[in-house]
């Protein structure tokens, strides 16, 4: 296992908070030769061409892939393209990881971890698939705890059309479909059984994976759902990002929300100035730091015409996509981690988040760790977790006795 250090400062990179550019490090590709093909940008590497016409096909089915090499990873990795479908029900194709544990599959297979990571942008640079190599550290923990990982870049990173960001129907089927993906990759030997985690917008579509789960991909078996710092309370979260740093992360919401829904649902005009319109513009070529660097002189109240919540189709748009609003809970265990000088998504959000789902009936865990910022959580929670989700796969009951250092833990019920 890696030290801390190394890993936190991995993990922020792979959490997206810096931008990401195009890799170099394409081999070859198993596809055939295909025909015509369409890409997100035309500066992105020839593996994110997308077939057009799409192969026909059920969601999951594997598109393509290339071998990826990876310095140091503990095992094997391969890009992959894979047909999943858009929240009109349209086919779309979506791009991301496979990592295979060396060694022999236990019986059954090897059990799965599907990883939702966290903001990068919505611009098809942003794809983490495109910078393998950071992920490499992360990966090295879950793989040698003896899961095959698979990681979604989402619908619209790498893919043609705008990344919908925080709309979570998108996010969750993506993170499920690569798990169908996984089923028949050649040589492996993939199990049935997984366990959803995912940080920041990962949290947030990790819980709407797990709300999805068993009627979308029945034929799988969902054991446990990990939601790291997810964003809920949406229109909190709106209020405290305007005075923020990240302030751009409501444009982004924005400009992906009207990709998904349209004008009708999602009329831009309503919610933002022409400076504000005209600030999307950044938003397919830059990726979250630089977002970030871009809006840092900008004053909000210059980009944003109306707060949403006062109209009504967008304030529907945000319930709609805030997991606080769920009426029935997931049908597994669910485990919620949040640093307690969380930057970006507060920590009371969190706490709002995990009393509502207990009102409902959610079997859940949660974990704040006092003192550790939006990525920093991720470090000191990181061993346990996986000892927390390896008790799902074996059946242990809830509550877990695990007590993380530094964490102050709640539970509710107990089954």
């Amino acid at each position: 296992m890696t030290t801390k250090r190394s890993l936190a400062v991995l993990l922020i990179a792979v959490l997206g908070f810096a931008a990401i550019g195009c890799s170099s490090d394409d081999q070859k590709s198993s596809s055939a030769n295909v025909g015509a093909v369409v890409k997100g940008s035309p500066d992105l590497p020839d593996f994110y061409g997308v077939p057009d016409p799409l192969p026909a096909g059920k969601p999951g089915q594997l598109i393509k892939s290339e071998n990826v090499d990876a310095p140091g990873l503990n095992g094997s990795m391969s890009r992959v393209m894979y047909l999943s479908t858009n929240i009109n029900g349209e086919a779309i194709a979506v791009t991301g990881l496979i990592l295979i544990p060396k060694g022999t599959a236990p019986s059954g297979g090897w059990p799965i971890i599907t990883w939702a990571h966290g903001t990068t942008g919505i611009a098809d640079a942003c794809a983490p698939s495109l910078k393998p190599d950071e992920f490499v550290t992360l990966a090295n923990g879950l793989l040698d705890a003896g899961y095959l990982v698979v990681a979604t870049d989402y619908e619209g990173l790498g893919t043609p059309g705008r990344h919908p960001y925080i709309v979570g129907e998108s996010e969750a089927r993506g993170t499920l479909d690569i798990v169908r993906m996984a089923q028949t990759f050649p040589n492996a030997n993939a199990s049935k059984r997984y366990a959803i985690w995912g940080h920041s917008q990962g949290g947030h579509a990790a819980m709407f994976a797990g709300h999805i789960a068993k009627t979308y991909a029945p034929e799988l078996e969902l054991v446990a759902d990990v939601a790291g710092a997810p964003p809920s309370q949406l229109l909190l979260v709106n209020a405290a990002l305007q005075t923020s740093p990240y302030k751009h992360y409501i444009a982004m919401v924005a400009a992906a929300m009207n990709a998904a829904y349209g004008d009708q649902k999602a009329d831009l005009t309503q919610v933002l100035t022409p400076e504000g319109l005209d600030f999307l513009n950044n938003m397919d070529t830059l990726c979250s730091s630089d977002l970030g660097k871009a809006a840092a002189g900008l004053d909000f109240t210059k980009l944003q015409k109306a707060d949403p919540s006062t109209i009504p189709t967008w304030n529907q748009l945000l319930k709609d996509n805030d997991p606080g609003t769920f009426t029935a809970p997931i049908p597994v265990p669910l485990l919620i981690i949040h640093g307690g000088n969380d930057e970006q998504i507060p920590v009371v959000s969190s706490a709002a988040l995990f009393d509502q789902l207990c009102k409902i009936g959610q079997v859940e865990q949660r974990w704040v760790f006092a003192g550790q910022s939006h990525a920093g959580v991720i470090a000191p929670s990181f061993t346990s977790m996986v000892s927390w989700i390896g008790d799902r796969f074996t059946g242990k009951p809830m509550p877990d006795p695990i007590a993380p250092a530094g964490a102050v833990v709640q539970s509710c019920p107990a089954s």
